[in-house]
């Protein structure tokens, strides 16, 4: 009796301890790991798991490409693995509501990251429309309040619509500011905010000022304004990302600001608080808001000085 009751503790023992070893299986599906932003992004979340977990971490992450089907299929995978967290930037806020449903179902605790998601337990976002206001307003303050202005736009999700709302809101008091575009879209890319800046200048060579809903279209823009002889063109964008920066501080011309983001901070508050909401299930949805400071041309060097807290 005694020899079974010490097998019996002895495997109780070996089980908790098995189970204590279990990691923390963590599936991210964000839209384009090609952009630095999300990159980083990722990058961030292992660190912020790995910091916050008192189990090891097993972090999948994979890219959507903003193609709502393929996301589909990456969260039923999620849910056959059996993660404990989705992490998510939405290919559509809407649409996917019904996938993030079929997770938590699965007890699986669901953070939007980056970008709205219609029904997830948490969300962590920037402040896009924060974001685009304190760009846009940079914007007509350089160009003294007048002057035709377009905006290079990105794929439909709500960070990207966010950011043009708020610049839309600021271009608006200015009744000397005239917005000629908004519909060329550049993907959220170098190569499509190059392309789109081309087609936009072909039609609009007035053009005086660009905002860019984030910085790698950003910076397509100002090749291509450069490659037109259009150095006056002033263009702001959207991330404060390394090259962005590095790009001003070396005086590219056309480039005047970024509204800058913080992928570390959006990590560590997406993992802390989808890691609270695994111990106490329940709970109303969460959404936070990472405000956004602006780095320009004038300001870039108070980075280097580390008086402003950098973007990446």
């Amino acid at each position: 009796m005694k020899r079974l009751l010490a097998a019996c503790f002895l495997g109780l023992i070996m089980t908790l301890s098995t189970t204590a070893e279990e990691p923390l299986r963590i599936g991210a599906s964000l839209s384009d790991l090609g952009n630095p932003f999300f990159y980083s992004l990722a990058e961030y979340i292992q660190d912020a798991a790995n910091e916050q977990s008192d189990r090891p971490v097993d972090l999948t992450v994979v890219s959507s490409a903003y193609d709502l089907e393929r996301q589909r299929r990456q969260i039923r995978r999620f849910i056959d693995e059996q993660v404990d967290i989705i992490l998510l930037n939405a290919a559509d806020s809407q649409a996917i509501e019904p996938d993030i449903r079929l997770a938590q179902k699965a007890g699986i605790v669901v953070t939007a990251i980056d970008i709205d998601a219609q029904g997830a337990d948490i969300t962590v976002t920037t402040d896009n429309v924060q974001a685009g206001e304190i760009a846009c307003q940079h914007l007509v303050d350089q160009l003294d309040h007048r002057g035709p202005v377009a905006i290079i736009n990105g794929a439909n999700v709500s960070s990207v619509t966010e950011r043009v709302a708020g610049c839309r809101a600021i271009l608006n008091n200015y009744p000397d500011i005239d917005l000629v575009s908004d519909q060329f879209n550049g993907g959220g890319t170098y190569g499509g905010g190059l392309e789109a800046t081309t087609f936009l200048l072909s039609q609009h060579p007035d053009v005086q000022g660009i905002f860019a809903i984030n910085d790698p279209s950003a910076l397509g823009a100002a090749q291509s304004a450069e490659l037109s002889g259009r150095g006056d063109v002033k263009i702001v964008s959207v991330d404060g990302s390394p090259a962005f920066l590095d790009a001003m501080r070396d005086n590219q011309p056309n480039l005047m600001a970024t509204a800058a983001q913080s992928p570390r901070k959006m990590a560590r508050l997406a993992v802390e608080k989808s890691l609270e909401r695994l111990e106490r299930s329940g709970g109303a949805p969460l959404t936070i808001r990472i405000p956004t400071h602006l780095i320009s041309r004038d300001t870039v060097v108070d980075e280097d000085d580390g008086t402003q807290t950098p973007g990446y």
